[in-house]
């Protein structure tokens, strides 16, 4: 690669600018998460209750996120659902809210399931001593839930990271967005200098997921022993 190519990533404020995306595709996401496991742990637990109405209602909810495409999500929250509804959000807004929606619906199905592996006897017994369902929740069955939700989640954390990779479609200025940017003001004088900033982006995303995807594997050794 030429070095003229190389200085396309120093020059001016181009590498800054791709922290900057860098750290609207991190925030993006955390918020996500942080909005997504709260709401799915809610409804992991509804998902447990002897109510046939209620579950049907939220498998529904969890099959239209994971039958609907993520990106088909975006365009309709962002470009369809504001002229129906005439209302405007920010670009990062509309993200946010799309994904925690499918971190919820993802999430509730992880919780859902630790929730049935914790052994009946744990219930029978809490029910015995007088806990609600609601203390149930809270005192034992949530905590032994925990460790069996926990690589599931880092795996969930990491698709919602690679997924922000969408968010360009929607005008917002993620790393990829930023990246392109660069790449058209400077891709025909300096060609090479395309695999250069993808080289970056790819690195960044990289030095992201790779420790959460260690530590899932070392959590699944870890259950396994």
């Amino acid at each position: 690669m030429d070095l003229l190519a190389t200085n396309i990533l120093f020059a001016g404020n181009n590498f800054q600018r791709l922290l900057g995306g860098l750290w609207t595709t991190i925030w993006i996401a955390l918020l996500s998460l942080a909005i997504g496991l709260i709401l799915g742990t809610v409804l992991g637990m509804l998902r447990t209750l002897n109510n046939r109405f209620l579950r049907l209602i939220l498998r529904l909810y969890l099959e239209f996120f994971r039958i609907v495409p993520t990106v088909v999500l975006l365009f309709l929250a962002y470009y369809i659902l504001p002229r129906q509804l005439n209302i405007n959000l920010p670009a990062d807004q509309v993200a946010v809210l799309v994904f925690a929606l499918w971190v919820a619906a993802e999430f509730s199905d992880i919780v859902r399931g630790a929730l049935d592996s914790v052994p009946q006897h744990q219930r029978e017994a809490g029910l015995a001593i007088g806990l609600s369902h609601w203390q149930l929740f809270h005192y034992v069955l949530l905590p032994q839930a925990l460790t069996l939700e926990l690589p599931a989640t880092i795996n969930l954390a990491t698709r919602v990271v690679k997924t922000t990779s969408l968010l360009m479609l929607i005008s917002v200025m993620d790393v990829i967005n930023i990246g392109q940017q660069i790449i058209e003001a400077n891709g025909q004088t300096h060609p090479n200098g395309i695999f250069l900033i993808y080289g970056v982006i790819f690195f960044f995303y990289f030095i992201v997921d790779y420790p959460l995807s260690l530590l899932a594997k070392r959590m699944n050794i870890v259950r396994q022993h």
